[in-house]
């Protein structure tokens, strides 16, 4: 099992440990590193400046936000520090969620599905530098020749050779048809709220992108990295009264209590009357309350708390149906040391 360092976003400023969350990672064997964005901190200045400090891991950004940057200027970022990092990146994806595309950036967020599938046709001919780039879709028209369009634009390569055409992109989904477009587009699956519950369920879903016409990979070459809390402690009930509020956050707080995907995902994990619950109180400020609802199932469901033997065992079963690395964001170098070496098995 890979180890993914997850660092998140910046909240009201920087985080105060990250360059040394990042050293230890390098040094005690995880695998990558990844930054994230909202609508505050970026996803790719503090991976290439962090990042330049490492020699051994991957960085990778979960998510890229699509409406942050036109495709091509997301092939430009990411070829950049592909070159810096000796062929270290990895490109995560993400469409967000109407809230941040529509309120942050000013985009319209329907047909997420259709401007994925664009998106990253797009960044792949950039990466492949095989002829100028070309799209004629709706989304991403490339030259561009609607309103105000001056008729003078040409198709394009990149004056920089990319490092390496196949850099990996993977790609944060958690509805069945953006999983399963994942799986016939992407080399990866970002993965938030990984369950055994529905385990079978995923599987199934990236099972029919493997067996759509062009498929890019096969379950054989293609990664799953879980967003998961994993604690080595002998007082579970102390880290789940931790999580609580976090899960409040995602299944009340997050996204338009219209369209929330999370809580979309938590519903269909069986856990429909706790999100109503839950949103109700979150919504009216009770965010305390809220936090009370969440039970210590939906806790165990999603994540890997317990002793060394019980979180071992946890994370072969996580394998056992798929799982290829598990995306942590230990609090101190001490906690990064330890599930290296907890994990160091497995």
């Amino acid at each position: 099992m890979k180890l993914g360092l997850q660092l998140g976003y910046w909240g009201a400023g920087m985080p105060a440990n990250a360059a040394e969350m990042v050293a230890v990672a390098d040094e005690v064997g995880f695998d990558s590193v990844f930054t994230a964005e909202s609508w505050g901190s970026d996803v790719f200045t503090p991976l290439a400046w962090w990042g330049s400090a490492t020699r051994n891991v991957r960085l990778g950004t979960a998510v890229a936000q699509l409406s942050a940057r036109t495709p091509t200027a997301v092939a430009m970022a990411a070829l950049t520090l592909d070159h810096l990092s000796g062929g270290r990146a990895i490109l995560g994806l993400g469409v967000s969620g109407p809230q941040v595309v529509e309120g942050w950036y000013g985009a319209p967020f329907g047909k997420p599905l259709g401007r994925t599938r664009e998106y990253v046709d797009v960044v792949r001919q950039v990466l492949a530098r095989e002829a100028p780039v070309i799209n004629d879709g709706p989304h991403y028209p490339l030259p561009y020749t609607g309103p105000g369009a001056d008729g003078l634009g040409r198709p394009l390569k990149p004056i920089t050779h990319p490092l390496r055409k196949d850099l990996p992109i993977w790609l944060g989904a958690e509805g069945p048809k953006n999983v399963a477009l994942t799986a016939e587009i992407a080399d990866g699956w970002l993965a938030i709220f990984f369950t055994e519950k529905l385990a079978d369920q995923y599987n199934s879903w990236l099972d029919e992108g493997f067996a759509r016409p062009g498929a890019r990979r096969s379950r054989a070459d293609f990664e799953v990295a879980a967003s998961v809390t994993v604690r080595v402690t002998d007082d579970a009930p102390a880290e789940f009264d931790r999580l609580r509020p976090v899960l409040a956050l995602y299944a009340g707080g997050m996204g338009a209590e219209q369209k929330n995907f999370h809580a979309d995902l938590l519903r269909r994990m069986g856990y429909g009357e706790v999100v109503d619950e839950v949103t109700a109180l979150f919504r009216s400020g009770r965010k305390a309350e809220a936090a009370a609802v969440v039970p210590d199932e939906l806790i165990r469901d999603i994540a890997i708390i317990g002793n060394a033997e019980q979180v071992r065992t946890q994370v072969k079963q996580w394998a056992d149906r798929g799982v290829t690395m598990l995306m942590v964001s230990p609090r101190t170098v001490e906690e990064a040391r330890t599930l290296a070496e907890v994990l160091a098995e497995n």
